[in-house]
């Protein structure tokens, strides 16, 4: 205690130089809070409201999961996915527990004066409220009696209530979807936005009106089911598989003319691109922490020069070598935590202003916090390591002559 009360003693007498000395320290902890609490929370968020897919659930798409231009120009010389495609994977396949289909398009979407040129549109069977978790607010989803013939019904996410309706109850109300007329029977709980996306300017319609409507010319997606729960999706896939290429009549060493996608491979690919995220801004927030640390290891290399003949009083009256080593490496620490301590407030501060006035959601974990201050405190060590090694081995009799 004694230290760590002459350490704080001799931080304070220069408050300016010290503060000035923690600026590095500040901004590398802050940046390492703020980025990581942006990264957790949007990792939270994909999880929860992006990736909808239960794990026992697959889609069989044109183009899957694209990472390169690549990839791309072959995906798009696939044949699309249609209906016959549908009717065959049901007839045939007796491991499908739940087949659903889905296609999008944008679309204006009108109410009396008001408009929103673009809205997701999707077209789906009854069940793909089920298989894609879709959450309602209020009302209901469309039946398969109302799918089966062509119902002019819709399930409109909160956006399009809001922009079209705003305080009104949109039940039972009639909007314009392409110039045409449907009927609101339900309403999708607020999802968000993320990045790129408003997830809540969105309907849904019958796949039977949609097609009326829109056409078959785009490739449809395929949601299934496995029987028998997880264990059983290999061998789904599988049967899909077999299914997909005798009708694309592909030859047994060339690859699927589809893909194939499910929850575990968008959570594999979101952990990619944030690890990748993580670490770049990791990389950006450590040269902040070793500037911070070559201030700090600088200041305490000058405290132990203007401190000499301190040094040889305190070793005439007995003070050993460790007594003196503990005694700036105390400093140097305290000094480094009291920088960790600000960036960890300053990081917060700042995710919270990121949550508040911005889509990206954050998350602020306990553990980050102490992981904070234990870089902090990590960097004081090693910064004060050598200028207390130097001030321990000051010879006293040289210190006490010291001018």
């Amino acid at each position: 205690m004694e230290t760590i009360r002459i350490a704080a003693g001799a931080l304070t007498t220069n408050k300016l130089r010290s503060f000035l000395t923690l600026l590095g320290v500040i901004i590398g902890v802050a940046t390492v809070v703020s980025v990581v609490s942006i990264i957790a929370g949007l990792n939270s968020y994909i999880q929860e409201k992006v990736f909808q897919l239960n794990p026992d659930v697959y889609v069989v798409t044109q183009f899957g999961i694209i990472t390169s231009r690549e990839q791309f120009l072959e995906a798009i010389k696939r044949k699309k996915l249609d209906w016959n495609d549908f009717r065959a994977i049901k007839q045939r396949c007796r491991t499908c527990a739940m087949l659903g289909v889905n296609d999008t398009t944008g679309q204006a979407v009108k109410r009396g004066a008001k408009r929103l040129a673009r809205v997701r549109v999707q077209g789906g069977t009854a069940n793909m409220a089920e298989i894609n978790n879709l959450d309602l607010e209020a009302g209901r989803f469309y039946t398969d009696t109302e799918d089966h013939h062509s119902a002019p019904v819709t399930v409109i996410g909160s956006g399009v209530r809001d922009e079209l309706f705003g305080k009104v109850d949109p039940l039972g109300r009639t909007i314009w979807v392409a110039n045409a007329p449907f009927r609101v029977i339900g309403l999708l709980r607020k999802q968000g936005s993320i990045p790129g996306r408003d997830q809540d300017t969105q309907l849904w319609m019958p796949i039977s009106s949609y097609r009326k409507r829109f056409g078959g010319r785009d490739s449809l997606n395929f949601y299934i089911r496995a029987e028998g729960g997880i264990p059983a999706m290999q061998k789904s896939m599988d049967e899909v598989r077999v299914i997909m290429r005798a009708r694309r009549r592909t030859a047994f060493r060339a690859e699927d003319a589809f893909s194939i996608v499910t929850a575990e491979a968008l959570q594999t690919l979101w952990r990619n691109i944030s690890a990748g995220a993580f670490a770049l801004m990791t990389f950006i927030a450590s040269i902040s922490l070793v500037v911070g640390g070559i201030v700090i290891a600088n200041i305490m290399l000058v405290s132990v020069v203007e401190r000499t003949r301190e040094i040889g009083v305190r070793r005439a009256l007995g003070a050993t070598k460790r007594d003196i080593q503990l005694q700036f490496l105390t400093e140097s620490i305290l000094l480094s935590l009291g920088g960790g301590l600000a960036g960890v407030l300053l990081g917060y501060a700042i995710s919270k202003a990121i949550d508040t006035f911005s889509p990206l959601p954050t998350l602020v974990r306990p553990t980050l916090v102490i992981s904070g201050l234990l870089v902090a405190a990590i960097t004081g060590l090693l910064a004060g390591w050598f200028p207390a090694r130097r001030a321990a081995g000051l010879p006293p009799i040289d210190s006490l002559r010291y001018e």
